[in-house]
């Protein structure tokens, strides 16, 4: 019996499940694989996310007029209503990129109007894609994955990387209590995990470090 789902039913009697473990995350190895068993158009999205930290919502309302390429920045401006908080709208927020992924995403931008959005796709579409293409590659719990569990890896990469928690809470758009309670140890990843962590964040965060 899988102990890491449970099974409900809806009022049409039609059954669905819920995830109980929410803390998974990808390591390197595993986002690597992953992102080699898609499609070529099935990538950019993902690869969106995994290097912004951004929600579905967020990246799949970002167009080219968002990016500042000479920076090395995007701009969310979709981004989430924090109602218990008293907020009546998202507050955009602006997330540095890395030179890799700048250049990655210019290329797609190009080809685009400017207030067109990069990205068309649905949440259930991607979460069924993410899925099936885990389950393909061989990883053993794929019902543990949806499209936040991407964020939930830019989160622990940075952790990893000893980006200070404010910063990865203002990047993440998080407070405090929510990044202690929803993010784990970074002393999990191996050396050579560490070794591709960097690979994949690129030079995010060591240009500020050379002045």
């Amino acid at each position: 019996m899988n102990t890491d789902i449970k099974t409900k039913t809806l009022k049409d009697g039609r059954p669905y499940t819920i995830r109980l473990d929410r803390s998974r995350f990808f390591f390197p190895k595993e986002w690597i694989d992953f992102l080699k068993a898609l499609k070529d158009n099935q990538k950019p999205l993902l690869d969106f996310m995994l290097n912004t930290g951004a929600r579905f919502d967020e990246a799949i309302h970002t167009r080219p007029c968002d990016f500042d390429f000479q920076r090395n920045n995007v701009r969310l401006w979709k981004t989430k209503t924090k109602a218990r908080k008293g907020e009546t709208h998202g507050k955009p927020r602006t997330v540095s990129i890395s030179t890799e992924y700048s250049r990655r995403a210019k290329r797609i931008a190009l080809k685009l109007k400017p207030q067109e959005n990069l990205f068309k796709a649905t949440i259930q579409g991607t979460n069924q894609l993410l899925k099936r293409t885990l389950k393909k590659i061989g990883i053993k719990d794929p019902y543990n994955f949806s499209t936040h569990n991407i964020r939930k890896t830019h989160g622990m990469y940075l952790k990893a990387l000893g980006i200070d928690i404010g910063e990865i809470c203002t990047r993440l758009g998080h407070d405090y209590d929510t990044y202690i309670a929803h993010y784990g140890s970074a002393d999990v990843f191996t050396d050579a995990d560490m070794r591709k962590v960097k690979e994949l964040m690129g030079d995010l965060y060591m240009r500020q470090r050379r002045f």
